[in-house]
């Protein structure tokens, strides 16, 4: 049967019929999973929270509890909502979102939460991306489509992680990371070691648009003698028809907390 006969439903809990709950997972009020998800044995998921299809939810995983802030009180207006093909794995813990965000925590497609990852109230994870062991998202982290977080990566409250990007393990990250680099560090040892080139063709980039995002690179990470604003206007101006070049110029330019700048091997 999908459904084991030790698990425990609440009556208000939505599953479709195709849905498969293992031995002694809980599925609390206000849930629903949609088609060809799995819940293994001893999960937990409490609601209101709303799965798409195609999910595993693995044992020991905790989803939709109540978010770590302590602004929250019982009974606010808060959910957590998740796309399609993600795989959450054991141990990793995803919280429902607080009214200082907009009651709501945003999960997309096709990711990856290997053990003991933790994505924290109001944050919002894009698709395709990739959060190893142990790694943690503070509220309000917003997670940019393909990015992938190392292991024991520590992520700030209210900071963005740019698209493509790669974040190296044991990273603490306090400052927003454009897309399409690779960082490491932790505070303001923090450094950009380059661009994510094999990322980049892994996800079908082609080679002139990776030729012109290095040209960008190079501009705004590798020439300590330019301001960032001119940094800015002349990479604009190396590929003014790149889309992605653009995407990275303007990410720069609208960030709110500051980007991380300095280059691998600088003092």
């Amino acid at each position: 049967m999908p459904i084991h006969p030790t698990a425990v439903i609440d009556k208000t809990a939505q599953l479709d019929t195709s849905v498969e709950v293992g031995p002694y997972a809980v599925i609390g009020a206000h849930v629903r999973i949609d088609a060809d998800s799995m819940v293994e044995a001893h999960a937990s998921v409490k609601g209101p929270t709303f799965i798409g299809k195609r999910n595993v939810v693995s044992s020991f995983a905790a989803v939709g509890g109540d978010p770590q802030d302590i602004s929250y009180k019982k009974g606010d207006a808060s959910e957590l909502h998740i796309g399609d093909d993600n795989k959450i794995r054991e141990y990793a813990t995803l919280q429902r979102g607080t009214q200082k965000g907009d009651g709501r925590t945003l999960v997309g497609n096709g990711n990856l939460f290997m053990a003991y990852s933790h994505v924290a109230h109001d944050c919002r994870v894009g698709d395709h991306v990739i959060m190893a062991n142990v790694a943690t998202l503070a509220g309000h982290v917003e997670i940019e489509n393909h990015a992938t977080l190392g292991g024991l990566v520590a992520v700030q409250q209210f900071c963005r992680i740019g698209a493509y990007s790669y974040i190296g393990g044991t990273s603490g990250i306090t400052f927003d990371v454009p897309p399409y680099v690779i960082l490491e560090g932790t505070r303001n040892q923090m450094r950009i070691a380059g661009l994510n080139k094999v990322g980049l063709r892994r996800n079908g980039f082609s080679r002139e648009t990776i030729g012109q995002l290095d040209k960008a690179f190079r501009l705004l990470f590798r020439s300590p003698d330019l301001l960032l604003q001119d940094a800015l206007t002349e990479a604009r101006a190396s590929a003014p028809d790149c889309p992605e070049v653009i995407y990275l110029v303007e990410f720069i330019k609208n960030s709110k907390n500051g980007v991380v700048r300095r280059a691998l091997g600088e003092d």
